[in-house]
């Protein structure tokens, strides 16, 4: 079976709506090492970010965090024993402001080993947006391919490889991408979800 970490896209609009995050011109820097909890509804757990691994993938995630945009945010692909993939905002409006915010691909410094966080991506050059996927096994596989690491859990990877995995690839990633958690609560209203991200100081 042929494994891909595919990252939905569509046309861009770099315009934010009123009282929604808007994307920033210029990326703060992120501190070299931070922490990031994300409370869920399946519980919490801890990702240390190391920027050295992906400067420009650690720099997006500590915007995003501090945006709350993984909040709510559906896990709406698991596949045991590989990874389980998140990060497609549930409110249109929001997503449509970052599905095509690409940046720019990174060397693979850290490989994708269980537990290690990386951004998802289509297979055209400089695709990452704010999909992410954790490795639950040995992916190594995948370093070959650019999908570069940029932290890792350091608490609760039990919490992660409980996320429900009953609907496995089945969500359709251009629904959420358009009709956002309206889509996944009335076809998988069982999802596990993001209740909350905070920086950990």
């Amino acid at each position: 079976m042929k494994f891909q970490i595919i990252a939905a896209t569509a046309i861009c609009t770099l315009a934010a709506f009123g009282g929604l995050p808007a994307i920033s011109q210029a990326q703060e820097k992120a501190p070299d090492v931070y922490k990031v909890q994300f409370e869920t509804s399946k519980g919490n757990f801890v990702v240390e970010v190391t920027r050295k691994w992906a400067p420009i993938g650690a720099d997006r995630f500590y915007e995003l965090v501090q945006k709350e945009f993984y909040k709510d945010c559906r896990f709406f692909r698991v596949i045991p024993g590989f990874m389980v993939q998140f990060g497609i905002n549930g409110d249109p409006r929001i997503q449509k402001n970052w599905k095509e915010a690409t940046i720019k691909d990174e060397p693979v410094v850290a490989s994708n080993q269980p537990g290690f966080i990386t951004y998802a991506k289509s297979g055209a050059p400089n695709s990452r947006t704010t999909q992410l996927f954790i490795n639950y096994g040995d992916n190594a596989r995948l370093d070959d391919s650019g999908f570069a690491p940029f932290g890792r859990v350091i608490e609760g990877m039990d919490v992660v490889t409980a996320i429900n995995s009953k609907h496995g690839e089945k969500p359709d990633q251009f629904s959420i991408q358009t009709r956002g958690n309206e889509y996944l609560n009335q076809a998988y209203p069982d999802l596990d979800y993001i209740k909350s991200v905070k920086l950990l100081k």
